[in-house]
């Protein structure tokens, strides 16, 4: 789930500013947006035969704030603090490269790039489909975006696993406008129950 959950991450911030252009320069173009260090906020759910997850999201450039049921994690750009009710701990870390790819949207949305075939999966009434193809064989046989056409905001992702089974991510309330404060992307406390060990592996 925890997976499910950062690629529903990674799909927000790729969220689509841009009018028609190719796939692959809208991605281009919003992460550069994203750059520039402007917050967005937004309500996730995570749907998949493992079960479901509700939860918010902000983003500013390289750092983010989820606040779900299952997980709730902060990064500032250069210190994590995640909390899973499993463990009933929060653990501090210095992540590496290789980590902020499965956790920091930011670094996920860019391997999509490098990863993932990029290409345009159709279009509906309103709606524009981008579909990621694996470049190399993984557990995801493709993911298909939708795109409303009149806020050019992702609304809905659908990742195909390899063994059949669908992962349905839904992505609403967007604020392209949000107030992120520096504390906004440190640990809160009064976000987990008192007393919860906090555990530094740095």
């Amino acid at each position: 789930m925890r997976k499910k959950l950062f690629l529903a991450l990674a799909l927000v911030a790729m969220a689509l500013t841009a009018s028609a252009q190719s796939p692959k320069s809208v991605v281009d173009k919003v992460l550069g947006a994203l750059k520039g260090g402007k917050a967005v906020s937004a309500t996730y759910t995570v749907a998949s035969p493992q079960g479901s997850s509700r939860g918010t999201m902000v983003l500013s450039g390289k750092k983010f704030r989820v606040l779900a049921s299952d997980i709730k994690c902060w990064y500032n750009g250069k210190t994590m603090w995640s909390y899973s009710p499993a463990t009933d701990e929060v653990n501090i870390t210095t992540p590496t490269a290789a980590d902020l790819q499965m956790t920091n949207p930011y670094s996920a949305a860019q391997n999509f790039k490098s990863s993932y075939i990029i290409s345009k999966g159709g279009t509906g009434s309103g709606t524009y489909t981008i579909r990621f193809t694996p470049k190399k064989k993984s557990n995801v046989k493709h993911m298909l975006v939708t795109v409303s056409t009149s806020t050019w905001l992702i609304s809905k992702a659908v990742v195909e696993h390899s063994d059949g089974s669908k992962t349905t991510i839904t992505i609403s309330n967007y604020n392209r406008n949000a107030s992120a404060a520096a504390s906004t992307f440190e640990f809160d406390k009064t976000q987990v129950p008192a007393g919860t060990e906090v555990v530094d592996l740095r």
